[in-house]
């Protein structure tokens, strides 16, 4: 029995009327007439000797072959979408597309974008944002800086560029800082502790980690993203917990202080570039993101 795949066109046809629920809408997306797509799909038939559509009212709907088919064509022509999309972005002189999370963008990297500018001009990049979940795969991206553990998934490059160091910090201004500044880890069993919803382990692994039962933290005022719980922090409205990357600069200037110290996790701040078509600035972009962590 042959392995040859059918022509293509027809392929391209079925996969847009399954896609869309409709041979009419695949002609308008194909720009081609309803009988053009028809013929293609009755010819893709003909050589599967497989119905791939039934009617259904005034329309048609997929047969459970039809079903296996439009699956793993609809997978096999979005991956060939994006590889031509980031083919095309490579070859046009695009910018260089860098996801970061929101906190970690404001906090750590903007302080250094002027730096980064002038030293790989060549990079042309362009800041792409999320207060949520930042997906790697998302298409139009060129690479991802975010914290994450590992293991790494086999369709990303990861460039590991630091550990991850994690304690607690609040401001000189907070009505208990004076207190707090010599005493124990236990002594924030007494306090309202800052939390984020994105981060909800933070507080109970920094406690296991110093011998206290996470059930008895006394969490207070909530945020649902890193950035507004560290300024709330520096506001002195309460304990936070944060990488000690993100809030360095707040150290250093006195706007925090750690009482605690910070203590590494397993997670790593590290830079993911899709597989599928890894541009080569994402390594000249790792290079320099280690070098920024020895400044630091």
């Amino acid at each position: 029995m042959s392995r040859e795949l059918p022509p293509l066109n027809a392929l391209r046809a079925f996969e847009a009327a399954a896609r869309l629920q409709s041979i009419s809408l695949a002609a308008d997306e194909l720009h081609v007439t309803h009988g053009a797509v028809s013929r293609q799909i009755r010819a893709l038939e003909t050589q599967l000797e497989l119905v791939l559509f039934v009617k259904d009212g005034r329309g048609v709907k997929l047969t459970a072959a039809g079903v296996r088919l439009r699956d793993v064509a609809f997978d096999s022509f979005e991956r060939l979408r994006d590889v031509c999309f980031e083919l095309k972005r490579q070859s046009s002189d695009a910018p260089f597309v860098l996801g970061c999370p929101g906190s970690l963008l404001a906090r750590w990297f903007i302080p250094r974008l002027d730096r980064l500018n002038r030293e790989l001009p060549q990079l042309r990049l362009q800041l792409s944002s999320s207060e949520g979940d930042l997906d790697p795969r998302r298409p139009g991206l060129d690479a991802t800086l975010l914290f994450a553990e590992p293991p790494w998934p086999a369709d990303m490059q990861v460039y590991e560029l630091a550990v991850e160091a994690i304690g607690p910090v609040l401001s000189p201004r907070y009505t208990r800082a004076a207190a707090l500044l010599n005493a124990p880890p236990v002594a924030l069993l007494c306090e309202a502790l800052l939390h984020t919803s994105s981060r909800p382990q933070a507080w109970p692994a920094w406690a296991q980690r110093n011998g206290l039962a996470p059930a008895e933290l006394n969490l207070g005022q909530g945020f649902e993203h890193l950035y507004y719980l560290l300024e709330a922090a520096v506001a002195g409205l309460g304990v936070a917990i944060a990488p000690q990357q993100l809030v360095a600069a707040d150290l250093a200037a006195g706007r925090l202080i750690a009482p605690w110290g910070f203590a590494q996790t397993t997670a790593r701040l590290a830079l993911w570039v899709p597989a599928r078509a890894v541009d080569p600035r994402a390594a000249q972009l790792a290079e320099w993101l280690r070098r920024e962590q020895v400044r630091a």
